[in-house]
């Protein structure tokens, strides 16, 4: 049995990316990041053999894309999937029966030899799932929903013709608007569209609501071993060459070191909102880098982007905005990791002329990389901080990506070799 369809809670109204700012800490000082980098220390390491690689049979290369990263890592469990020919997307009705159905029984007859903690999807696996349908016999309530939207949307016209968008009678006028719009949007089915890599993550759950995202419980959890949820990650991009060498690239990067400059780009924001606190993560990463003397770093710490030319010798890269519109500034060596913090950014994962940050920085030969097939909200990406912190400790990617990713069941991928390990652990 799949998600439930049927019996949907109300949503809790999360704020989101264009909304009213998040309360909470900035970033991790110094001396929460080194209790990180020591809590991340003792922690049992993922190995091999929790690891199932799933692919897609019908898709040239992609079993012997698979096969490959078993031999070179020692990887033993392969699942092979028929899903037709390459594409991007797959239906809902098609993830359900054709994707989690057969990945859940992979897992149930995994179990005897042991449990698997992470799923490595590989090109030719579509990465995106479509949404959910309408919620059945909810007619007469949406009609409701819709109903008080719309006579709350011309209570804020009003306030904002009337000169008093400022005031609080229009911010709770517009908090309600976007209730209301929350309510609407369930019951129709918006915002239920996922990554597919994102709603593996909880294959071993048999029933939980589709709208918006679940809370990923692996977030800063001290004994991830015994939670249910798959850290799931995927070797993909442009071309088959370009996610095979992702493999390559990684085990080069353990065998030499990684080395190279750390690029960090904020914006200067300051105030109290979501933005001032994501661009205070970019600052506290660069000053924790700098700290403790793990790369020569460059810091970007206005709203000018780092242009071409700028970057040599990349090997952390993190930064925002310029939505859809890769600035080629970067020479990546071999083992980079980076991410840019804007929406839509693996929309067009497989597209070799995308002007999207994903596929451009993995056209560019970065190893490991993030980013959304969908509008995330901001607060949906790993604070940069955090998630680099995880790395430092010697924590491989798939960890450190799953300690500090704050939703599954949403939109975000990790694309690289999940037992890809950086940085060796402190003794």
């Amino acid at each position: 049995m799949g998600p439930n369809d049927q019996n949907h809670r109300r949503p809790r109204i999360t704020r989101g990316f264009f909304f009213a700012p998040i309360r909470g800490p900035r970033g991790l000082m110094p001396c929460c990041a080194a209790l990180l980098m020591l809590l991340a220390a003792s922690c049992p390491a993922l190995g091999p053999d929790e690891v199932m690689v799933i692919a897609n049979r019908d898709v040239a290369g992609s079993v012997e894309l698979a096969r490959y990263y078993m031999d070179r890592r020692a990887v033993r469990s392969i699942l092979e999937l028929s899903l037709g020919e390459l594409r991007d997307s797959i239906s809902r009705a098609d993830y359900n029966d054709k994707v989690l159905t057969p990945v859940r029984k992979a897992l149930a007859q995994q179990e005897a030899t042991g449990p698997i903690r992470c799923l490595l999807t590989v090109y030719g696996v579509p990465y995106k799932v479509g949404p959910r349908g309408p919620l059945p016999n909810k007619s007469a309530e949406l009609a409701q929903w819709r109903a008080k939207l719309k006579a709350q949307q011309d209570i804020s016209a009003t306030l904002a013709k009337e000169g008093k968008s400022n005031t609080t009678a229009y911010q709770q006028s517009e908090a309600r608007v976007m209730q209301y719009r929350a309510e609407v949007n369930r019951i129709t089915g918006a915002e239920t569209g996922a990554s597919l890599d994102s709603e593996l993550s909880l294959a071993r759950f048999e029933d939980y609501d589709l709208f918006r995202w679940r809370p990923n419980d692996l977030l800063n959890h001290p004994v991830p071993e015994i939670s249910r949820t798959l850290m799931v990650s995927r070797l993909d991009g442009p071309s088959l060459d370009i996610a095979r060498a992702l493999v390559d690239k990684a085990l080069a990067a353990e065998a030499q070191g990684l080395q190279g400059v750390a690029y960090v780009d904020s914006r200067g924001i300051t105030r109290r909102d979501a933005f001032g606190l994501y661009d205070g993560c970019l600052r506290d990463l660069a000053a924790m880098i700098q700290r403790h003397g793990l790369f020569e770093v460059r810091h970007e710490s206005t709203e000018a982007l780092f242009q071409s030319g700028d970057c040599p010798r990349t090997a952390l890269y993190c930064g925002w905005y310029s939505l859809k519109n890769y600035v080629d500034a970067f020479e990546f060596v071999d083992g980079a990791v980076g991410y840019h913090i804007a929406s839509f950014e693996a929309v067009d994962l497989r597209d070799p002329n995308s002007t999207q940050w994903g596929p451009a920085m993995l056209r560019d030969g970065i190893t490991a990389t993030l980013g959304p097939v969908a509008e995330p909200y901001l607060q949906a990406f790993p604070k940069p901080d955090m998630f680099f912190s995880k790395l430092f400790a010697g924590r491989c990617l798939v960890e450190a990506f799953y300690a500090t990713n704050p939703y599954n069941s949403w939109q975000m991928l990790l694309i690289g070799d999940p037992l890809y390990r950086p940085f060796k652990r402190p003794n």
